[in-house]
């Protein structure tokens, strides 16, 4: 069977920075950066991006290109007469399978939401209004709902789904959060919020170190889609002639400047229209942008449209980055096992529907699984492609990592193998033990 490519390096770089650009941005980063201090929290989260996520990032392209493999068949096909590495790959798949079994749960609350704003139903009563649609029969059929339109697109194939679906997505959701942005910090009060977000205030650092180094290092994997092999899958559809280290460093840039994008809408508006950081986190960590946002559309002119645009961008940004958690296990089918891309996705699509439903019943399940347990299977996930890029790969990651690079790129080639090989798999594997230790 033919195996697909991108059809061209824009193509790539934006259903890259779509699978980065989702919900991890838009609904996690803001009630994350809220909890953890604002300003600190931002500054130990673009530390973790930059020495860990960039250098991540570029293990799991240098496997995915070199391999032109899904993650279990890259590291099998690359270290040829060991199982074991087929197993470390084929963890991400199973990652990639339950992070959508929640992702879609959260992605059938905006399509809900969405849809409630046109006529403004969710607006007097917004906690309410969460508490009634979170969990039960209406939030399993808006799932189905959202997990039909993503198994859709990867139904489509790489070229004529997901590229075009991302590159149509990806303008829409900058142009939506870049004016919404500009219309909150316009508003009177938003000051007080932009103080919030970027007057660094070191103290929460202080206050609590470890789990502020937790927190951020877990929201920088899930925002860049790390540990699952999103981005091998992604990369093993390149071609030769890209600069995998420029890519890279688009693709974080471009994710890292959107989520931060979105705290300029987020914290502007609670601060301008809800009076502070009160209903943040008032109905848990799943539902605050929900109840802490939405409800401050009832107070301003034009709300319904305002509202139809901010859950219209966030819908964008979930779908991009739902597809390609799709992609992954249904590439692993196709590669491995010669399904077609169509039994496959709907295959698939039919399982996460049922092991979604269950998150849709149970919120300490959903609790669990969206936050304990992705940041355990992120972390493993990540530690395990860069032990086997450092040191199982080794000269022949640097070797993939030159190929169409430029000169300042190679000039950063052994610092990048040197610290993938010792310090980063080093941290990754603390961070995992610190996790633990907060599990038990």
């Amino acid at each position: 069977m033919a195996r697909e490519s991108w059809t061209s390096r824009l193509g790539f770089i934006l259903a890259a920075v779509g699978s980065a650009v989702g919900l991890g941005n838009v609904w996690r980063f803001p009630w994350m950066t809220a909890e953890y201090g604002g300003s600190a929290f931002l500054v130990v989260y673009l530390c973790i991006v930059l020495l860990v996520g960039v250098p991540g990032l570029l293990a799991e392209f240098v496997i995915g290109r070199r391999s032109k493999r899904n993650p279990a068949g890259a590291l099998a096909r690359l270290a040829p007469g060991t199982k074991s590495w087929g197993f470390v790959g084929l963890f991400g798949v199973v990652t990639a399978l339950v992070l959508l079994s929640f992702y879609s749960v959260v992605g059938g609350w905006i399509l809900r939401y969405f849809a409630a704003s046109f006529t403004g139903s969710y607006f007097s009563q917004s906690g309410a209004y969460f508490e009634t649609i979170s969990f039960g029969w209406q939030a399993a059929a808006f799932h189905v709902g959202f997990l039909a339109l993503t198994a859709a697109i990867v139904l489509g194939g790489i070229r004529g789904g997901i590229e075009a679906a991302t590159k149509a997505m990806m303008p829409l959701i900058v142009v939506l959060l870049a004016v919404l942005a500009g219309w909150a910090i316009s508003q009177p009060g938003a000051g007080e919020g932009l103080s919030f977000y970027l007057n660094f205030d070191p103290a929460p650092i202080e206050e609590n170190p470890v789990g502020m180094l937790r927190a951020a290092a877990g929201q920088a994997l899930f925002t860049l889609s790390l540990g699952v092999g999103t981005m091998i899958t992604y990369a093993s559809y390149l071609g030769e002639d890209n600069s995998l280290a420029f890519d890279g460093s688009v693709i974080a840039i471009l994710n890292t400047g959107i989520g931060v994008l979105a705290g300029f809408v987020v914290f502007p508006l609670l601060f301008a229209l809800q009076g502070g950081l009160t209903n943040v986190t008032a109905g848990g960590e799943a539902g605050a942008i929900f109840i802490g946002v939405a409800g401050a559309f009832q107070q301003v002119p034009f709300g319904r449209a305002v509202a139809v645009a901010f859950f219209g961008a966030i819908l964008f940004a979930a779908l991009s980055s739902s597809i390609s958690m799709l992609e992954i296990p249904v590439a692993y089918l196709v590669d491995e096992h010669d399904v077609s891309r169509r039994s496959a996705t709907v295959g698939l699509a039919a399982l996460v529907l049922v092991t979604g439903s269950i998150c849709a019943f149970d919120p300490r399940l959903f609790d669990f699984v969206a936050g304990t347990l992705m940041d355990l299977m992120l972390t493993a996930g990540l530690a395990g492609f860069l032990v086997f890029t450092g040191w199982i790969l080794g000269t022949d990651a640097l070797a993939e990592y030159d190929s169409g690079a430029g000169g300042l790129a190679r000039s950063l080639g052994a610092p990048w193998l040197w610290s993938v090989r010792t310090i980063l798999p080093f941290f990754l594997l603390a961070t995992l033990a610190l996790n633990l230790y907060s599990l038990l």
